[in-house]
This record gives structure tokens, C-alpha cells and sequence, in this order.
């Protein structure tokens, strides 16, 4: 793809996020069956059906574009869920593992939360009032996800993973 222009590269850049939600709606029940604490297990179903979310909203954005969602693979987020599944590779204590879960979550997060929040601010910029409304609504659920994967970890898991220290 030629990126000559701001618009050619949103639409990139929602492909290359269309791949990331794609990798991670086949990537997250794989945490979720790893997870010991069911909090955490449950947390990785809820969100599983948000990314399901996410990646319908991304159709539609780019339908009123015209455009296919496909035809890029995100290597940022290949990469995010090859950490991540090492993890759950590891021969760990379960409170360990699911401390290493989350924060294999929370780079996933950081790194949609950086990528919403950029194509929401050039929808803004090219005038595309829908996608900006879709986009700021998924920035927003991976924020408060964001929030509740710390939530977790203080609250719990990371009390847990320090007892085999």
C-alpha cells in the first residue's frame, strides 16, 4: 500500500488493528484457560467478546470507507501474543502464572490504547464523524479493561505470585 496521504494511512492503520483484534480473539481463550484465579478467567472471557466487539466496529469503519479490513498482519501484536504465549508455556506456580497474565494482558492494552487513541484522533482530523464515535468508544473499553487487569493485580494476584518469592 502507498501511503500518500493521511487517509491511506488511517485505513492502515485500522488494518493493521483489524489484525490485532483478529489475533487476539483466537489468542485470549488461550489466557483464559490458563488463568487459575477465576476473577482473571472471567475477566479474559468478557473481554474476549469486547475484541469480538472491536473487531465488528473496525468492518463497519472501514465499509463507510469503502475499504477491506484485511490484507495486513499486525507483527506488533504477533509479537505481544508469541510473549504471551511463552508465558503460558512456562512450568509456573498458577498465582505466578496468572501475575505473568496479567501483565502479558496489560502490553496488549498499552498498545491499543496507543493505537485507538492515534486513529481516533485522525478520524478526527479527516472528518469522519462515525468512525471518531466507534473508535473512542473502543479506546474507552480498553481503558477501563486496562483498569481492571491493575485493579486485579493489586487486589489480589500480585499478593498471591508474592508469596513465592
Amino acid at each position: 500500500m502507498s501511503l500518500q496521504s493521511l487517509d491511506d494511512l488511517f485505513v492502515d492503520e485500522l488494518r493493521d488493528l483489524y489484525s490485532a483484534e483478529s489475533q487476539l480473539i483466537k489468542a485470549i481463550p488461550k489466557m483464559a484457560k490458563a488463568a487459575s484465579a477465576a476473577a482473571l478467567r472471567n475477566g479474559f472471557e468478557a473481554h474476549w467478546k469486547q475484541t469480538k466487539r472491536h473487531a465488528e466496529r473496525l468492518e463497519q469503519i472501514m465499509k463507510t470507507l469503502d475499504a477491506s479490513p484485511k490484507g495486513k498482519k499486525c507483527k506488533a501484536m504477533e509479537g505481544l501474543v508469541a510473549e504471551g504465549k511463552e508465558l503460558m508455556e512456562e512450568d509456573a506456580e498458577p498465582a505466578v502464572k496468572d501475575a505473568a497474565l496479567i501483565a502479558a494482558a496489560q502490553k496488549v492494552e498499552h498498545y491499543e490504547i496507543a493505537s485507538y487513541g492515534t486513529v481516533r484522533t485522525w478520524a478526527e482530523l479527516l472528518g469522519h464523524t462515525q468512525a471518531v464515535r466507534l473508535l473512542q468508544q473502543t479506546l474507552d473499553e480498553e481503558k477501563a479493561t486496562d483498569e481492571k487487569l491493575s485493579e486485579l493485580a493489586k487486589e489480589t494476584v500480585n499478593e498471591k505470585a508474592a508469596q513465592f518469592a
